[in-house]
């Protein structure tokens, strides 16, 4: 027997500020984003491999990139913010929001090389989830093309479980997409969230600024408890 859920459908997720103890997510707004993000990005055209854009090709170009994101229905577009300098050093979305479902995504995730392997990238994760679930939501996903090896080992590392492979998928800049899917459920999200904070706290980190227990060793003993 399946038994009738006690849950109501949550709202659309409200455009808002995330903030963090590193990082902070703001609605994106190109007026005020577009400057730093141009100079943490320009450049570095391989970190488009996988997206479905291809790399802006000036400042102009990316500006108008992320002016389609702020009208684009159905998502949560967030420049993020390394609160060390307060410059916006990357991007990404909520996405894939079914409130019927109480289902959402973080996705579309553009990270600058000076923000990637920071702890304020990661916890931009960890905010999105939080925010998620503290709507009322029942499961978060993460999704990528399954030949890209580096998302799918950090969604292993952010606690997310792999579900399965979907075939043929889609169809991005031309060629197949088989994808990766991975997801945290409501029930999961109060140990993975114990793990994400037990990683992010300063007592973690030497004065080099060297983690000194990994966040997926921290996973593991979530699980594991």
């Amino acid at each position: 027997m399946n038994p009738a859920l006690d849950w109501t459908p949550p709202p659309f997720p409200p455009a808002k500020v995330l903030d963090g103890r590193y990082c902070r997510l703001e609605p994106i707004d190109p007026a005020r984003h577009l400057d730093d993000i141009w100079t943490a990005m320009a450049g570095h055209d391989a970190l488009w491999e996988w997206m479905p854009a291809h790399p802006p090709k000036d400042k102009a170009a990316y500006g108008e990139l992320l002016a389609t994101m702020v009208v684009k229905p159905g998502i949560v577009p967030f420049a993020v913010i390394d609160k060390a300098d307060g410059k916006a050093k990357g991007h990404l979305w909520l996405m894939e929001i079914r409130p019927e479902q109480g289902v959402f995504e973080v996705g579309y995730i553009t990270y600058s090389p000076s923000l990637q392997r920071t702890r304020v990238a990661s916890e931009a994760i960890y905010l999105c989830g939080a925010y998620g679930f503290s709507l009322g939501y029942r499961r978060y996903e993460w999704k990528c093309n399954n030949l890209n090896e580096p998302s799918k080992r950090a969604a292993l590392r952010f606690g997310f479980q792999h579900e399965g492979l979907f075939r043929q998928h889609m169809v991005v800049k031309g060629r197949n997409r088989d994808t990766a899917w991975f997801s945290i459920t409501d029930g999961e999200w109060p140990q993975r969230a114990e793990a994400f904070e037990h990683w992010l706290a300063p007592e973690n980190f030497d004065t080099e600024g060297r983690q000194k227990t990994s966040l997926t060793d921290f996973m593991k003993q979530a699980k594991a408890a």
